[in-house]
C-alpha cells in the first residue's frame, strides 16, 4: 500500500492481464457481526483485509469475541448472544458498515458502550437508526451533535422493549439503517418482529445481501415488497461453520471500466487479450454486479462466468447514458469517470445517498472532474457530466477527501488522449476497502513512459541514501545499480572466477540470470540477504573491476532497465543518466569533496567496528575516482543535462528537498 502524500500516475496507454479482487467490504463486515452473534465457531474464508474490517475485528475482540487469523482464513468464536464485557469504548474509524450495525446490536445486547469514529464519521447521519431503536425502548444518547455519532448506549431489559407494534425506519437516506435492524433484532425475537420502511428504500441490492447472509446464519426474514420485513419469533443465529466472502463487485467496477477505456495490450505473438477479473461473476449476490449492465449500455464488451469477468473496449467513444443509479450507488461513481469518454452528456440520477457517504460524493466528483477540464452539472440527487474531447484534458491534482472510491475512480483518468498525467492526493485512503489497489492497477497497465530519476555520483557521495529517501517520498521503485555489480562480484568469487578478461564471458552469463531484488532496504540474492556481504571494501573493489568488463556491463544493462516499473523509478549509480536511462526527465550528479566523503566513510566503518584511517580512505576514494572516470566503457561523468548537487555541507533532508523541488519543476501539477 502506498503511504506517500501523493501518487503521480503517468499517462497510461493500454491494459491487459488478470486481477484478483479482494473480498467484499459489505459482505465481510456483515459476516463478522453475524459470526460474532452466533454460537460456535465460524471460519471465514477470503475476508477482506482493510481499514473497515480491521475496526470491526478490533471491536469484536473488545466485546469478548475470540478472533484467530491464519493465512486466508479467520475463525470467529461466537458470543451466542452473551457479551464478554459490560462496557467498552469502541473506535470505528469511518466504517459505516461497522458503526450502524454495532449500534443496533449493542443497544439490544446490554451494557454501556461508547461508539465514536473519525471526524467525518461524526458528520454521517445516524439519527434515523437511533430513532427506530429508541421508539421501542432502547436507550441511546448523543455525545455530540444530535443525529450523529459519537453515541453512548445504555443497557435495557428485553422484557421492557415494545416489540408488539411495527418498528418504523426511514429507508430514503441509507439502507444501512434497515440492515442494522435486520442484523440485530433476532437477538430479541421472542415474538414476530415487524419492520416497516418509511419512504422509498434506496440501495435495495444491499438489503438483498443482508437477507441472503441472514439466511446463511439460520434466520429467514419474510419480506412484503420493500416496505415490510418480518423476523420470525424464535429466530436464532446458527453458524454455517464455513463461509466464503465473494470478491468485491464495487471494486470490480474500476477494472471493468479500465477494460472499456483502455486499448488492449497484445501478447508477443500479436494476440489481443482482454482484462480478466477473478473473484466475482455473473451469479454474485452483490447488487453492484449490475454495474456490468450499465457498462454494456455505454459500449463495453464484457463476458462473464460464475467467478470471473472479462472486459475490453467495444464502442468508441463510449455511449452517453442516462441512468437511475440508485441500485448501484457505489459503483455508479465509476460511470461518472467513464462519462468523460462518451459521445455526449451522461446523467446519473437518484443518487442522493452519495451525499451521506465517506464524503459528499456528488460535490466531490463534480469538483475533481472540473479540475480535469470537464463541464459538470449537479443537483440534490443527480450529476451530469459532459465528455472531454482531445486537447481539452488538464493535468490535475485530485483531492480524495479521505474517500477510497474517489481515489480509485480518478486513477482511470490517467488514460486520456492528451497523454496527461494525474496526481492522486492521499493515495493511502484506498486502504478502506482495497489496500493494494494501485499495485494491482500497475500490474495490468502499460504507461506511455515510466518516469525515472537518475542519481549518479562518485563513491561515498551519499547517492544511495539520497535515492532511497527520494524513492520512499514518491512511492517509486528503487534501483541500487552498484549493488548489481557488487552482487555480481560476490557471485563471481563464489563460483571461483576472477575479474579478468579471460573470465569475462562466464561472469556475463552468470550476471544475466542474477535473481536480484530489493525488499524493505535489503538486497536479496534469491532468498539470501546479501546486504552486509556486499558492503565490504573487498566487495567494492570487485564491483569496480567487473563494471569495467564490457560484456558484464551489457549483461547487466537489461537487468537494470527491467526495474523501470510503474509508478516510477529512482536509480542510483555511476552511469544511470548517461547510459542506462539517457532519456530520464531528471538527472542528478551528486558529489562532495574527497575529504568529506572520506570522513563519512570513516564514520560508517568505525561504527561497524572496522579499523581504518582517514588518510587511507581518502587516498582510496581518489584512486577509485580516477579509475572510474578514465575507464573506456561508460566512464564516470555527469550527463550533459544533469543537475549538479554538491552535498558537502547539506543534510540528507536538505538534499532530498532539493531533488524533490527539481522533480516538481518537471511535473505539470501546481500543488503537492
Amino acid at each position: 500500500m502506498f503511504s506517500t502524500p501523493f501518487l503521480d500516475l503517468p499517462p497510461l496507454v493500454a491494459a491487459a492481464g488478470t486481477v484478483q479482487l479482494p473480498g467484499s467490504k459489505s459482505i465481510s463486515n456483515r459476516v463478522l457481526l453475524l459470526a460474532a452473534l452466533a454460537s460456535g465457531t465460524t471460519t471465514v474464508h477470503d475476508l477482506l483485509d482493510s481499514d473497515d474490517t480491521r475496526v470491526m475485528l478490533d471491536a469484536l475482540v473488545q466485546l469478548g469475541c475470540g478472533v484467530r487469523r491464519d493465512g486466508g482464513t479467520t475463525r470467529i468464536e461466537g458470543l451466542g448472544g452473551q457479551l464478554g464485557v459490560a462496557s467498552a469504548a469502541l473506535f470505528l474509524g469511518n466504517a459505516g458498515t461497522a458503526m450502524r450495525p454495532l449500534t443496533a446490536a449493542l443497544a439490544l445486547l446490554g451494557g454501556e458502550f461508547e461508539l465514536s469514529g473519525v471526524p467525518r464519521m461524526h458528520e454521517r447521519p445516524i439519527g434515523d437508526l437511533v430513532d427506530a431503536l429508541t421508539q421501542f425502548g432502547c436507550r441511546i444518547d448523543y455525545l455530540g451533535n444530535p443525529g450523529f455519532p459519537p453515541l453512548l448506549i445504555h443497557p435495557v431489559d428485553h422484557g421492557a422493549l415494545a416489540l408488539d407494534t411495527p418498528i418504523r425506519v426511514r429507508g430514503d437516506v441509507s439502507s444501512q439503517f434497515l440492515t442494522a435492524l435486520l442484523l440485530a433484532l433476532p437477538i430479541a425475537a421472542t415474538r414476530d418482529i415487524v419492520i416497516e420502511v418509511m419512504g422509498e428504500l434506496i440501495s435495495k441490492p444491499y438489503i438483498e445481501i443482508t437477507l441472503n447472509l441472514l439466511a446463511r446464519f439460520g434466520i429467514v426474514v419474510r419480506r412484503d415488497g420493500w416496505e415490510r420485513f418480518t423476523i420470525p419469533a424464535g429466530s436464532r443465529y446458527r453458524s454455517p461453520g464455513d463461509i466464503h466472502v465473494e470478491a468485491d463487485a464495487s471494486s470490480a467496477s474500476y477494472f471493468i471500466a479500465l477494460g472499456a477505456i483502455a486499448t488492449s495490450a497484445a501478447t508477443p505473438s500479436g494476440v489481443v487479450t482482454p482484462l480478466r477479473i477473478e473473484g466475482v461473476g455473473a451469479d454474485s449476490i452483490q447488487g453492484d454486479i449490475r454495474f456490468v449492465e450499465a457498462a454494456r449500455q455505454m459500449g463495453a464488451d464484457i463476458t462473464s462466468g460464475a467467478n470471473w469477468l472479462e472486459a475490453r473496449r467495444g464502442a468508441w467513444p463510449l455511449k452517453a447514458i442516462d441512468l437511475d443509479a440508485n441500485h448501484i450507488p457505489d459503483a455508479a461513481m465509476t460511470l461518472a469517470i467513464m462519462a468523460l469518454y462518451a459521445d455526449g452528456p451522461s446523467t446519473l440520477r437518484n443518487i442522493a445517498s452519495w451525499r451521506v457517504k465517506e464524503t459528499d460524493r456528488i460535490d466531490a466528483m463534480a469538483n475533481e472532474l472540473q479540475k480535469l477540464g470537464a463541464t459538470v452539472e449537479t443537483g440534490p440527487d443527480f450529476i451530469r457530466i459532459h465528455p472531454l474531447p482531445p486537447s481539452a484534458w488538464r493535468a490535475a491534482s485530485i483531492h480524495t477527501y479521505d474517500d477510497h472510491r474517489v481515489a480509485m475512480c480518478f486513477s482511470l483518468a490517467a488514460f486520456n488522449p492528451d497523454r496527461i498525467a494525474v496526481r492522486i492526493l492521499d493515495p493511502r485512503c484506498v486502504a478502506k476497502t482495497f489496500p493494494d489497489y494501485f499495485e494491482t492497477l500497475f500490474s495490468v497497465v502499460r504507461a506511455a513512459e515510466v518516469p525515472v530519476i537518475c542519481i549518479d555520483g562518485p563513491t561515498a557521495s551519499g547517492k544511495g541514501t539520497l535515492a532511497v529517501e527520494v524513492a520512499y517520498r514518491l512511492g517509486y521503485h528503487y534501483l541500487d545499480s552498484g549493488s548489481l555489480y557488487r552482487v555480481t562480484g560476490l557471485a563471481m568469487r563464489r563460483n571461483g572466477l576472477t575479474p579478468e578478461p579471460s573470465c569475462e564471458a562466464q561472469i556475463a552469463d552468470m550476471a544475466r540470470s542474477l535473481p536480484l531484488s530489493f525488499i524493505e532496504g535489503k538486497v536479496m540474492l534469491a532468498e539470501e540477504d546479501v546486504t552486509d556481504a556486499i558492503r565490504s571494501e573487498a566487495a567494492g573493489m570487485d564491483a569496480s573491476r567487473v563494471s569495467a568488463l564490457p560484456a558484464v556491463r551489457e549483461a547487466l544493462s537489461a537487468l537494470q532497465k527491467s526495474f523501470q516499473r510503474l509508478p516510477g523509478l529512482v536509480a542510483d549509480g555511476r552511469d544511470m543518466g548517461t547510459v542506462i536511462f539517457p532519456d530520464a526527465p531528471l538527472k542528478i550528479y551528486l558529489t562532495a569533496s574527497a575529504a568529506h566523503r572520506a570522513e563519512r566513510r570513516y564514520k560508517q566503518l568505525i561504527s561497524k567496528g572496522i579499523s581504518t584511517t582517514l588518510d587511507g580512505l581518502r587516498a582510496d576514494l581518489e584512486a577509485r575516482d580516477a579509475r572510474d572516470s578514465s575507464r573506456s566503457v561508460a566512464p564516470l561523468k555527469p550527463a550533459q543535462d544533469a543537475r549538479r548537487l554538491d552535498n558537502s555541507s547539506l543534510s540528507i533532508e536538505q538534499s532530498v528537498d532539493q531533488v524533490l523541488a527539481w522533480w516538481q519543476q518537471t511535473q505539470p501539477f501546481k500543488e503537492a
